[in-house]
């Protein structure tokens, strides 16, 4: 099981104040001393956070792998090319919202998706392993495999707003993942998971992949970085056993 952290908001707090601490480079290096098999980052198009300059230096002082989150925009997809991180995870994204809140909206616009496949298409020619963020549905999975996508996230967010309660939401990503492992996708998991609920997610046998990142840096500031990832390690480790 893989698990990537997502560095996002340490750059938010550096922006907060517009100075250069806390760095988001330092916090992966942390992360991944700590344990992470990967790391994760958005960089969005209104630069709210992570900024050009940081994927730079994240591609290269890193040892583990580089998943870049993105939305399908050509300058977004020209530093991913010239970068080559690992992996490239294709989100949607709205400048009103205060994070990600739902997965692409495949098979609602043919030309969205034409645009989507051909964006899918320049980066797996320049090397790069592509996911999709979809929600955990047997439609956006089979039009995942349709634009040839190496991998999808599932969407967690429902399932955190509803644990502990959240047989049902359990079951959606359950039958997600077994499609997509079927339809010849890998299977990863995000969003709103922490070390109280992320045991249920992990322990679906075709997720082989999870990425984490308000709930270590929330942690972070209580108890320090690398505990954080040390914990979430633990938790995971624990619910795949």
């Amino acid at each position: 099981m893989r698990l990537y952290i997502n560095v996002d908001h340490v750059a938010t707090v550096r922006e907060a104040r517009r100075t250069v601490e806390p760095d988001p480079v330092e916090a992966a290096l942390l992360c991944e001393r700590a344990g992470a098999d990967g790391i994760t980052v958005h960089l969005r198009e209104d630069r709210r956070h992570i900024n050009d300059g940081d994927v730079r230096r994240l591609a290269s002082a890193i040892t583990t792998v580089l998943n870049l989150e993105l939305a399908n925009a050509p300058d977004i997809l020209g530093i991913a090319a010239e970068l080559r991180p690992y992996q490239a995870t294709f989100v949607p994204e709205r400048r009103a919202e205060i994070t990600t809140e739902g997965g692409l909206p495949l098979g609602k616009d043919a030309a969205a998706d034409r645009r989507l496949a051909g964006g899918i298409a320049r980066l797996r020619d320049a090397g790069i392993r592509v996911s999709l963020f979809v929600d955990p549905t047997p439609a956006a999975v089979e039009a995942s495999a349709a634009v040839k996508a190496d991998a999808v996230e599932l969407h967690t967010g429902p399932f955190s707003h509803a644990f502990p309660d959240a047989a049902a939401e359990v079951e959606r990503l359950a039958t997600a993942a077994r499609l997509a492992a079927e339809a010849g996708l890998a299977v990863h998991a995000g969003h709103g998971l922490t070390a109280t609920n992320v045991g249920a997610v992990v322990a679906i046998p075709e997720v082989e992949e999870v990425s984490i990142g308000h709930t270590i840096i929330s942690r972070a500031i209580m108890v320090g970085i690398e505990r954080a990832v040390a914990e979430m390690r633990a938790a995971i480790g624990a619910a795949r056993v």
